[in-house]
């Protein structure tokens, strides 16, 4: 495995570009892939911390679109109008609700780039992982509008044909991709639903 170089190329564009992490040139690499983001979007954020991922969102949705930001983590503001920050557990009970009417509508796109802590066991944080991913699937389709789009991060791990297969039974195309902006050595990548089958209430 290649070493872990927090400071790399990346990091290193992201500061100079006056981003607030490396995560947010790994979005825009990832719209590009999957052509997500567009003026007047409604999009949530779910693991927003620390924003760089908001500050792209802002930027590209514009002033009529609304972004929702949701993290455990207290965030600092993005100082957009069209920007909300949630301090919130995904799991806590009244999250849709809350998420729903800083949204004023139905979403348009749901990211996820949620993490647990990890414990150092790979099964132990693989399973942990997959429960956040099922957790915001669920909460994705409480929130979007027919025809929206849901994106969250995968690992090449012993969950990933399980979350695969949720995933494609939830929408109606699915795709795959490894980012050039993952760091060396590490499984991730990111998948791609579009067009929600049904929608269902989160509870």
């Amino acid at each position: 495995m290649a070493a872990y170089e927090r400071k790399d190329t990346v990091y290193r564009r992201a500061k100079r570009e006056g981003f607030r992490s490396r995560a947010a040139i790994k979005l825009e690499e990832i719209d590009r892939l999957f052509a997500l983001l567009r003026p007047g979007q409604r999009v949530v954020d779910l693991g927003c911390w620390p924003g760089g991922w908001l500050q792209v969102c802002a930027e590209r949705v514009g002033p009529r679109g609304r972004v929702v930001g949701v993290d455990v983590a207290e965030t600092e503001e993005v100082e957009r109008p069209n920007v909300v920050v949630l301090t919130a557990d995904v799991y806590d009970d009244n999250l849709a609700d809350r998420v729903r009417d800083a949204l004023r509508g139905p979403a348009d796109l749901v990211l996820s780039d949620l993490a647990p802590k990890l414990s150092g066991i790979a099964a132990s944080d693989s399973a942990r992982h997959a429960a956040l991913v099922h957790r915001a699937l669920e909460l994705a389709r409480a929130w979007l509008a027919p025809g929206g789009i849901f994106l969250a991060k995968l690992f090449m791990d012993a969950e990933y044909q399980d979350l695969i297969r949720d995933i494609r039974a939830t929408f109606s195309t699915v795709k795959t991709r490894k980012l050039d902006t993952t760091r060396k050595g590490s499984s991730e990548l990111y998948v791609c639903g579009r067009g929600l089958k049904e929608a269902a209430p989160a509870t």
